[in-house]
């Protein structure tokens, strides 16, 4: 493979449109432009039959029913309209939501906001995996609790909740469980009466789809949820979400999922085969190379990776010909390891050291062998300009060197003639 060739392995960030499902909503941008609301003609008629299909299709994926499915924007919308519609209808019974530390922003920052206007919040903690305990949100309730969030899959490690388990917990505890199954849904099965989930969020483009477009399922029946309105203006969408549906959206969203649906048992077992080869030709060829994560209860297409002694950042620009995400993020003018990562227990040096490489339906074991060559070729190179990484071959414990800046274990120069015991 030519060393221009650039090889996308962030799946997980976006996902191209699989031609199926452009072609499946090409008609929708001319011959069939009408409104859905426009009932009272042909036009109107047709593109509210597609709505219909489609909305019957993408419940399908879920096991929820056609009238328990609300096209919105995207997942962070649907987040949005589930948490503050749930927090604003319920406000009589409580004001109590339980979430944990390492969910999206779209769910985390809502909750903030949530919290900044008096709602009271529990961010709950992970293990080691990135796994939330039952236990933990069962604790968690009071006869204050009106809604349950817990993300079924995280996007930067891959890890999978037990989900039905927390459904079970929430049901039994009377309150409302929303998951935002953005990363999940066409991945991993999922069904929303076997694991007693009551709202669900998605988004089409992580599934081959278009971005712009997504969904939130909202139980009808045992219980029936309720919303507060978060965007008022024609009363679409039962009235829970106003605007003009984006139908070409909507139509390749519902083929995107029908495609998933299909595809989803002989996918995901040929990309997490793929995951595993990656991991293996990077683990058998570099030393202290670190799995975050749950190594079995995780997503078939994600693996997270900490290599020791170098910076994602800069790992990243010794690789150009491969995309993938680092686990640190810029934040202001400060670097700020992952905030994922800190939830789990890992150390600032190794979450600052960290990238994500999400596979998808497109990615080739030639490519594979590319990403090997490149991350080995590229860690070898920087780890050869790094006095800690030879220490450490050495077997010094670099926790117990005294560093001239005063920190154990920091990232300054040891001070000559001093160790600690």
């Amino acid at each position: 493979m030519p060393a221009e060739t650039r090889v996308y392995l962030d799946y997980n960030a976006t996902t191209p449109v699989d031609p199926r499902v452009f072609e499946a909503m090409r008609p929708y941008f001319g011959e069939h432009f009408g409104n859905a609301a426009s009932r009272s003609h042909p036009f109107g008629a047709r593109a509210e039959a597609a709505v219909e299909n489609a909305r019957e299709r993408v419940g399908a994926v879920i096991g929820a029913s056609a009238k328990e499915i609300i096209f919105t924007s995207g997942a962070t919308e649907s987040d949005n309209l589930a948490i503050k519609g749930v927090v604003e209808m319920y406000r009589d019974k409580g004001n109590h939501v339980i979430t944990c530390a390492t969910e999206h922003k779209a769910v985390l920052d809502t909750c903030e906001h949530l919290a900044a206007h008096g709602c009271e919040v529990t961010f709950l903690p992970v293990d080691r995996y990135g796994r939330v305990d039952p236990a933990a949100v069962a604790d968690a309730v009071t006869d204050r609790t009106v809604l349950i969030t817990i993300m079924a899959a995280n996007n930067e490690i891959g890890t999978i909740h037990p989900i039905a388990e927390i459904g079970e917990v929430a049901k039994a505890a009377g309150v409302l469980f929303h998951t935002d199954a953005t990363q999940a849904c066409g991945k991993v099965p999922l069904n929303v009466e076997e694991m007693g989930i009551d709202l669900l969020s998605l988004s089409a483009h992580k599934i081959y789809g278009p971005k712009g477009v997504g969904a939130l399922y909202v139980r009808r029946r045992s219980p029936r949820v309720r919303l507060a309105i978060q965007m008022h203006g024609g009363g679409h969408e039962r009235g829970m979400r106003s605007g003009t549906l984006n139908v070409p959206g909507i139509v390749g969203l519902a083929a995107a999922a029908d495609i998933c649906a299909a595809e989803m048992a002989d996918e995901g077992a040929r990309v997490s085969a793929l995951r595993d080869r990656l991991h293996k030709g990077i683990a058998e060829r570099l030393d202290f190379v670190t799995l975050n994560g749950h190594p079995v209860h995780r997503l078939p297409n994600t693996l997270n990776l900490s290599f020791g002694y170098v910076e994602g950042e800069g790992l990243m620009l010794k690789m150009p010909g491969v995309a993938v995400s680092s686990g640190s993020a810029c934040t202001s003018a400060s670097l700020e390891p992952s905030f994922v990562l800190r939830a789990m227990g890992v150390p600032d040096e190794l979450a600052h050291g960290s990238l994500r490489f999400s596979l998808g339906r497109p990615t080739t074991a030639e490519e594979i062998d590319y990403a090997i060559e490149s991350v080995v070729g590229a860690v070898n190179e920087l780890r050869e300009l790094s006095p800690l990484y030879e220490m450490a071959r050495e077997g010094v414990d670099l926790r117990k060197i005294a560093w001239q800046d005063g920190h154990a274990g920091g990232a300054g120069a040891p001070a000559a003639g001093r160790s600690e015991p």
